[in-house]
């Protein structure tokens, strides 16, 4: 993969192990800068062009934006506890290095949105089947969702036993993996701790 990439002008800067499949696959998340005038189409070829690999997605990452991680999320999250939910959905792009997030507070089955983080859909309000959550899972978008959501794929997670739900999306893909879904979770419950067992102000 180095090589193709290599010489499609492409440049590693980072690579995420996303998932251990059962069939002897890997999933994994390559960070690659490219020059300027590079398409990432030869990009795509070079690395199709390499036995056994598919390519499922590819999307721009802005050059300006922090790689917040896990660890840092954990700081993040640590130095205000009592937003430790808003600050978890403001760095979901970050951390997953692409979509967005959203924090929705308890609403019944009404979409509100209490948080959003940079690229998240606008419209709420509409009545979504999916909600409340109890337990992290896949949403199905119908076509009762407003457009802005007719192509997006997302997951929930809900936060304690409040109602409220921090939903993580993407606008058209890419499939949004198990293990990115249990890592959300992790996540939330780290932020449910943290707000928590925060000492008295």
């Amino acid at each position: 993969m180095a090589s193709a990439v290599g010489a499609a002008g492409g440049d590693i800067v980072g690579v995420d192990v996303v998932e251990h499949r059962g069939d002897g696959f890997v999933v994994d998340d390559f960070l690659v800068d490219l020059p300027g005038g590079r398409l990432p189409d030869s990009l795509v070829t070079a690395c199709r062009s390499v036995a056994d690999v598919t390519v499922e997605f590819i999307g721009h990452y802005s050059p300006g934006a922090s790689l917040h991680r896990d660890l840092e999320a954990v700081e993040a999250m640590t130095d205000e506890p009592d937003r430790a939910e808003e600050i978890l959905v403001d760095l979901i792009p970050g951390i997953f290095r692409s979509g967005w997030g959203l924090l929705l507070p308890a609403s019944g089955s009404t979409l509100k949105v209490q948080r959003a983080s940079g690229g998240a859909p606008e419209d709420d309000g509409y009545d979504a089947p999916w909600l409340p959550l109890t337990e992290p899972a896949r949403i199905t978008i119908g076509p009762e969702a407003p457009e802005p959501w007719q192509d997006v794929v997302a997951v929930g997670v809900p936060v304690d036993d409040t109602g409220q739900a921090i939903v993580f999306g993407r606008d058209g893909g890419p499939r949004i993996l198990d293990s990115e879904l249990a890592r959300l979770a992790h996540l939330v419950a780290l932020a449910q701790t943290i707000r928590r067992t925060a000492p008295e102000s």
